[in-house]
């Protein structure tokens, strides 16, 4: 690994269960709360360092009817404290044995690489938060697709920042989605993309990027075929003319490969350590608690065919007074609190 990054550990436990587990990570949560109120990971899940990390250093996930358990950076102590102690799961109307559990532990799975490599969303991606999904109602298909890439390369940033690093090389990006229509998911209709991506940077399997990580949701695994990727135009073109569909699969929407200028991606509004007061939910397009798309004038990225920006087609916004800062919404819940767990699991 570099040595001008600081090293991140992940780690990825998979739990063996005597049954099939048909429950949502929220559920799962609440047991892991119940079962070690002690442990350190209590606080990684009931969101009592929210304010610390804008990132969730800890992640369930259901994959397969097994239980994933993912942790990154500060997350990875707290969940190799528990992993050996879980021999069952109790869930107040059934009881899991847990049988075994798998440990997947790297050091080196969380940084840029000078090779393009491709990932699956196993799980939605929900890419879209409020102002993100108003602007992309009034973008056509091709500034579609390609709005969804800078999101998703502009998300690695962050990750990449959440963890330490201030990435000097660029950060390249290409999507291919089965459909530019979110797809609805969960009670919230949040909206919701399937597909695959290509990204200069290595991420370790079942991290979550995008909106609802801690529902589960943007969950990613690498198909590890690294195609070879420099950084010069000749070698982008290439790549590019290079660049087969697959014939087999249905006809998807694919982006141009992008440039993100990382001294341009902004920081996010929410800085860990401040309180504020939390942001009113829009039901139709997922508001994650970390915003890092506000402002289409500081999103420039490049084409990576290209040497011309090219325009982000946005809907017109009302100029003229300042916005309106809203008050907390009693309808709003908390769904990292402890509160919240309670009263969804008895347990």
């Amino acid at each position: 690994m570099s040595s001008k990054y600081p090293e991140v550990k992940t780690i990825a436990v998979r739990v063996f269960t005597d049954k099939p587990v048909r429950k949502t990570p929220y559920q799962v949560k609440g047991v892991l709360m119940n079962q070690f109120p002690e442990e350190e990971i209590v606080a990684m899940l009931d969101g009592s360092y929210r304010e610390k990390f804008l990132y969730p250093r800890v992640q369930v996930k259901i994959l397969n009817e097994q239980i994933y358990i993912i942790g990154i950076g500060e997350g990875v102590d707290p969940i190799k404290s528990i992993a050996k102690k879980m021999d069952s799961m109790d869930f107040g109307n059934i009881t899991f044995q847990v049988l075994d559990n798998e440990i997947e532990e790297h050091s080196d799975r969380f940084q840029p690489v000078a090779k393009l490599i491709r990932y699956r969303f196993v799980t939605p991606w929900v890419a879209l938060n409020q102002t993100t999904g108003y602007r992309y109602r009034f973008l056509n298909n091709v500034d579609r697709v390609n709005f969804l890439n800078r999101l998703l390369g502009q998300n690695i940033v962050f990750m990449a920042r959440e963890m330490g690093m201030e990435l000097e090389e660029n950060i390249f990006t290409k999507v291919t989605l089965s459909s530019l229509f979110p797809r609805p998911v969960d009670e919230n209709n949040w909206g919701a993309f399937d597909g695959e991506f290509r990204a200069n940077f290595v991420l370790p399997n079942y991290l979550g990027i995008g909106n609802g990580i801690t529902r589960g949701y943007g969950t990613l695994f690498g198909l590890f075929n690294p195609e070879v990727f420099s950084f010069n135009e000749g070698d982008l073109k290439e790549l590019e003319d290079q660049a087969v569909k697959d014939e087999d699969e249905p006809t998807v929407a694919e982006s141009d490969l992008q440039e993100i200028d990382v001294e341009k991606v902004p920081r996010p509004k929410k800085v860990p350590g401040q309180n504020s007061a939390p942001a009113r939910r829009s039901k139709k397009v997922l508001s994650e608690e970390f915003d890092i798309e506000e402002d289409e004038a500081v999103y420039e990225t490049n084409v990576a065919k290209s040497k011309e920006k090219p325009a982000v087609t946005s809907a017109p916004k009302k100029r003229g007074r300042k916005p309106k800062v809203e008050k907390p919404d009693s309808s709003d819940v908390n769904y990292n609190s402890e509160k919240y767990h309670k009263k969804q699991h008895s347990l």
